[in-house]
C-alpha cells in the first residue's frame, strides 16, 4: 500500500504526493461563491511546501482529523486552477444532482449538492444560519478524500468560504470523473484576526461532513442488488449491529482482493438498519461482498461477505481468515439473465393427484452410463434430458434435494445462500448457465405435466461462507442458545430472516417458476428468538398465507440433517401445510418384518387420519418408504446388523449380498410389497432415485456414502420389472382415482375390514399379520356411466406378512361383475402384475377364494363381465 511522502510539492498544476498517474486521486479545481460574483486573484503555487507552511488566503496543510481519511492504496494530488462564480441556475444543470442536508453542532445548516458536469463532478457547499463567534470571522471548509478505512490519514486542503448573503456562505470544488468513485469528508473552521488556528465545527452528531463523489447515497429497498432504469446499481443490506460496513468491488473473478473498497458511512448511507449506496453502471467491476465491523468477537473486520439477497452468485475464492481457508462467494454485478418464459403453464396438480421423484441433480445423471454430453451430465440440463424415464414410472412432481449454494465439503443440506442456484449444477459451472440451465429445466418438464419442487433448508448455514459476520445476533442463535449456536441455526422467526426466507420463496416462484418447497428440517421453524417452541410461529404462518406462494404446495419435512434423525411433532398447518409422513415409514418397516400391528397399518392405508384429520385430509400426507439419508429400498431388505437397529429393517434371512435363492426371492417380494402399500395407501407417494433400479449404498446411513445413479441397473431383469411394475402402480393409482387419489377420508360405508377366513380383523392380537379391505365404489357415481365397461367397481387389497400361506374368500361383487386379480407380489415376473387383470374363478358355490403365499401383497377388481 502506498504511503505519503512527508514532504509536498507543488507545482504549477497540481499538489503532488508522489503518486504514479494511474493511482492518484485529482481534486481539478476548487471555485467559490461571491456575493457580487467578482473575479478573484489566481493562487501562488509555484513553490514548495514543508508540513505546517500555509499558502495565505487559500490552502493550508494541517494534520487531518480523526474523523477524516484519504485515499487508500493511493496518494492524493490536489490540482487548482482559476477560481471563478458559478450561479445555482449552472447548478440546476448538472447532471444527476444529488442534494445532503446536515445540521451542525453550533446551529446552521450546510447543504451540499452533488452533480456531473461533462468529466467531472462539481460538490456545491452551501452554509447557512450559522452565528459566528465575533464578526471578522472567517469561515474556511478543512476537507479531504478518502473510499475506506485502509486510507491512510494525511495533510488535507484547507480553504474559505466567500459570502453570498448576509446569512449564506458558499464553495464550489470540481473533481475528475475518471477517480471516482469516494467520498469527500470536510469540517469548517471558523478563524479570526485574534485567533488564527480557528475553532473546529462538526455535524450535530459531532462528526465530519461527509458525501459520496462517483456515487450515491442509494436506497434502502430492494435489498440487494437492483438497476435503476439509468443504469445505475443500488446495493442495499441489513446489518442493525455493524458499527462499519464496507462495500468491495471486484474488477476480477479470480482477485483474492477487492480492486476498491467504500466505507459506507452510517449518516448518509444508512436508513435504519439497511446499509445502502448506489453507483453508476459504466464501472467495470465484475463483482462484490462486503467487509462489517464492530464488536470483534461478532465481526471479522477482515472477512469479506456474501450478500444475502445476491441473485447471481460468481465462483468461489479462496478467503484467508485467522481461522483458516474458507470459500469466498461473492455476488456478481449482473442482472439475472433474460428468459423467454412464453408458453410455460403451471401444472397445478390436486395434490392427491401427485407422484413424486427425489432426486439429486448432480447423482441423477452425471454417470458415465447416463450417455450425456459431459457438459450436460450432472446438471439440470440432464434432469431436462431423462424426462421420459420420468414419464415412463408415471411421475408427475420432481423433488430435487437442495439445489442453493452449499457447502461442498458437507453437502447441499448446508447452504450458503438462498437466492440463486448453485453454478455446480450448470453446463459450464457458471452462475448465469445455472439460472439458465434451471429455468429451461423447469419450462421443460411443465410441458411434460411435471411439477418441480425443491427441499430448501432455512434453518441452518454452512460453518462458513454464509451469512456468519453479517449480523451475528440477528441473523443467529448468538449468545442465546448453546446447541442452537453451534449448529450454525438460524433465528427463522427473527423478523429480518423470516422477511428474508419469504423473499426468497416468493423469488423461486416469480423467477424460476418453482411450484413448491418441502422444508427440510421444519421442526426448527418453530423456535423462538431464544430457542423456546412458538404454538404459532409467525414464519410458518406468513409462508402459510403469503399471497404470491397460495399456488404453492408447502410441505414440512421434520429430519434434522445434523443427527439424520426425523422428529415427531404436531406441526401447526392452518390447512395448508402438507408434512412428510415419518409414522408411514417407520409402521410399514415395522409391519412388513413382521412386528407391526394391524390397527397401525390400517392407519397408514387410510391416510393418516391420527394425523391430517384435523382440518386436512389424506392428500396432504407425503408417504415414503426410504429416503436419501439412509438406508435406501434395496438395502431395507439386505441390511439388518444392530448398528442399523434405527432403521428398522430386516435382512430376509441373511446380512448383506448372497447368492441363495429363497433369500432372493423373499427379498424381491419384499421390495414389491413395500411399493404395493406406498401406492395403494391415501396419500402422495414419494419415490427415491434409484428406488426403481435396486440402487444400494452397501448398508451405509451416511449421505456421502450414496453412488450416482447407474442407468445400466434400469436394463437389468430388477431393473426392468421394478420399473415396469412402479409404472403399472402409476396407472392404476390415476385410473381408481375415485377410490385412491382421494382429498378427503374415505367414508365409513366405503371400506369394509377381513381378517382371516372371513373373520373381522384382530385388531388387538399381536400375532395377527394380515388384514384385508375392500373399497367401495360409488355407486351414484358409477351409474353416471352409460357403458358397462365403464363401470367402476370395487377394489379388494389382502396383505400378508405371516410366513405361512392365506387362504382369503373375496366378498361377492355386484350381478353383472366378476372379480379379476391385478396383483400379487410373490408371483413371478412378468405374472405377477397385469394390466387387464387375471380372472378368478370361483371354487366354491357363489364365493371367489383364493391362496395366498406368505409375505405376499395382491389386489383384486371388480369388473364388468366381458370387459
Amino acid at each position: 500500500m502506498a504511503t505519503f511522502s512527508p514532504s509536498l510539492t507543488i507545482g504549477p498544476h497540481c499538489l503532488n504526493f508522489g503518486t504514479t498517474e494511474s493511482s492518484r486521486l485529482s481534486v481539478i479545481r476548487y471555485l467559490c461563491k461571491s456575493k457580487m460574483g467578482e473575479s478573484l486573484q489566481r493562487i501562488d503555487v509555484g513553490r514548495k511546501l514543508f508540513p505546517g507552511e500555509v499558502v495565505q488566503n487559500a490552502m493550508q496543510f494541517l494534520q487531518w482529523s480523526r474523523d477524516l481519511r484519504c485515499l487508500a492504496a493511493s496518494r492524493v494530488s490536489v490540482e487548482q486552477t482559476e477560481q471563478s462564480f458559478t450561479t445555482s441556475s449552472e447548478v440546476d444543470e448538472l447532471k444527476k444532482l444529488s442534494t445532503y442536508l446536515f445540521r451542525t453542532e453550533i446551529g446552521g445548516q450546510v447543504k451540499v449538492f452533488v452533480g456531473k458536469k461533462s468529466v467531472k463532478y462539481v460538490v456545491d457547499i452551501e452554509v447557512s444560519s450559522m452565528q459566528l463567534s465575533s464578526d471578522d470571522s472567517q469561515l474556511v471548509l478543512s476537507g479531504g478524500v478518502y473510499r475506506s478505512d485502509h486510507d491512510i490519514k494525511n495533510r488535507i486542503i484547507e480553504t474559505p468560504f466567500i459570502a453570498r448573503s448576509s446569512s449564506e456562505l458558499a464553495l464550489e470544488l470540481e473533481f475528475e470523473a475518471k477517480e471516482a468513485p469516494f467520498y469527500f469528508s470536510f469540517l469548517l473552521k471558523a478563524s479570526s484576526s485574534a485567533n488564527s488556528t480557528g475553532s473546529e465545527i462538526r455535524s450535530h452528531r459531532k462528526t465530519s461532513f461527509c458525501v459520496p463523489i462517483g456515487f450515491d447515497q442509494g436506497y434502502p429497498a430492494p435489498l440487494g442488488l437492483s438497476f435503476s432504469t439509468d443504469g445505475s446499481m443500488n446495493f442495499a443490506v441489513y446489518s442493525r449491529n455493524a458499527e462499519n460496513l464496507v462495500l468491495c468491488l471486484y474488477d476480477d473473478t479470480g482477485s483474492e482482493k477487492p480492486a476498491l473498497e467504500l466505507d459506507l458511512d452510517p449518516y448518509v448511507n444508512r436508513t435504519g438498519d439497511i446499509w445502502h449506496a448506489s453507483i453508476e453502471g459504466a464501472w467495470t467491476f465484475v463483482s462484490y461482498g462486503y467487509r462489517c465491523k464492530g464488536d470483534r468477537e461478532a465481526f471479522h473486520a477482515e472477512r469479506v461477505i456474501l450478500d444475502p439477497y445476491a441473485k447471481v452468485i460468481g465462483s468461489s475464492i479462496p478467503n484467508h481468515h485467522e481461522s483458516g481457508l474458507l470459500l469466498k462467494h461473492l455476488g456478481r454485478l449482473c442482472k439475472e439473465p433474460a428468459f423467454d418464459w412464453s408458453g410455460d403453464v403451471f401444472p397445478n396438480l390436486p395434490m392427491e393427484k401427485l407422484v413424486v421423484y427425489r432426486l439429486n441433480v448432480m447423482r441423477f445423471t452425471e454417470d458415465k452410463s447416463s450417455k450425456l454430453p459431459a457438459d450436460v451430465a450432472g446438471t439440470f440440463s440432464g434432469v431436462t434430458e431423462k424426462v421420459e424415464h420420468l414419464k415412463d414410472l408415471g411421475i408427475n412432481a420432481v423433488l430435487l434435494e437442495p439445489i442453493f449454494t452449499f457447502d461442498e465439503q458437507k453437502g447441499p443440506y448446508f447452504p450458503c445462500h438462498f437466492f440463486s442456484p448453485t453454478n455446480l449444477y450448470g453446463p459450464s459451472n457458471g452462475s448465469v448457465s445455472a439460472i439458465n440451465s434451471i429455468k429451461e429445466m423447469v419450462k421443460n418438464l411443465h410441458a411434460n405435466g411435471i411439477e418441480v419442487f425443491l427441499e430448501v433448508v432455512f434453518t441452518h448455514t454452512a460453518e462458513g461462507g454464509a451469512l456468519q459476520g453479517l449480523d451475528d445476533l440477528s441473523y443467529y442463535y448468538r449468545n442465546r442458545n448453546e446447541d442452537l449456536e453451534a449448529r450454525n441455526a438460524l433465528n427463522c422467526n427473527y423478523p429480518v430472516v423470516q422477511q428474508m426466507i419469504l423473499d426468497s420463496l416468493r423469488h423461486w416462484v416469480t423467477e424460476f417458476h418453482i411450484d413448491g418447497f418441502c422444508f427440510i428440517n421444519a421442526s426448527c421453524l418453530l423456535r423462538g428468538f431464544y430457542g423456546e417452541h412458538l404454538s404459532r410461529p409467525p414464519l410458518v404462518e406468513a409462508i402459510a398465507f403469503d399471497p404470491l406462494l397460495s399456488m404453492s404446495k408447502i410441505i414440512a419435512d421434520c429430519w434434522d440433517p445434523h443427527d439424520m434423525m426425523p422428529k415427531e411433532i404436531c406441526f401447526p398447518h392452518w390447512k395448508r401445510w402438507a408434512e412428510m409422513n415419518t409414522k408411514f415409514c417407520t409402521d410399514l418397516r415395522n409391519f412388513l418384518r413382521g412386528e407391526g400391528a394391524l390397527c397401525s397399518l390400517a392407519t397408514r392405508l387410510c391416510g393418516s387420519g391420527d394425523i391430517f384429520s384435523d382440518g386436512r385430509g389424506p392428500a396432504l400426507s407425503f408417504n415414503f418408504i426410504a429416503r436419501n439419508f439412509g438406508l435406501p429400498l434395496v438395502d431395507l431388505v439386505c441390511f439388518s446388523n444392530a448398528e442399523l437397529a434405527s432403521e428398522i429393517s430386516w435382512n430376509c434371512g441373511e446380512e448383506g449380498p448372497t447368492s441363495k435363492t429363497a433369500v432372493l426371492e423373499r427379498r424381491l417380494k419384499q421390495i414389491r410389497n413395500f411399493l404395493f402399500i406406498l401406492f395403494f395407501s391415501l396419500g402422495v407417494p414419494v419415490l427415491n432415485m434409484g428406488d426403481e433400479c435396486g440402487q444400494s449404498s452397501g448398508g451405509s446411513l451416511s449421505y456421502g456414502s450414496r453412488k450416482l445413479l447407474d442407468w445400466d441397473a434400469m436394463k437389468t431383469g430388477f431393473g426392468i420389472q421394478t420399473t415396469q411394475f412402479i409404472s403399472f402402480l402409476s396407472s392404476v393409482r390415476m385410473r381408481r382415482s375415485d377410490l385412491l387419489q382421494k382429498g378427503n377420508f374415505l367414508k365409513e360405508e366405503n371400506i369394509e375390514w377381513h381378517g382371516s377366513n372371513q373373520s373381522p380383523p384382530g385388531w388387538e392380537d399381536p400375532s395377527c399379520k394380515f388384514l384385508a379391505m375392500t373399497l367401495k365404489a360409488d355407486k351414484a357415481e358409477s351409474q353416471l356411466s352409460s357403458e358397462a365397461s365403464q363401470l367402476k367397481g370395487d377394489l379388494f387389497i389382502a396383505i400378508n406378512v405371516a410366513d405361512k400361506e392365506e387362504s382369503i374368500i373375496l366378498p361377492p361383487t355386484p350381478e353383472g361383475m366378476a372379480w379379476r386379480r391385478l396383483v400379487d407380489t410373490a408371483l413371478p415376473y412378468p405374472g405377477f402384475f397385469s394390466v387387464d387383470g387375471k380372472a378368478v374363478c370361483e371354487q366354491k358355490t357363489g364365493l371367489v377364494a383364493y391362496e395366498m403365499k406368505s409375505r405376499s401383497c395382491t389386489l383384486f377388481e371388480a369388473c364388468a363381465d366381458g370387459s
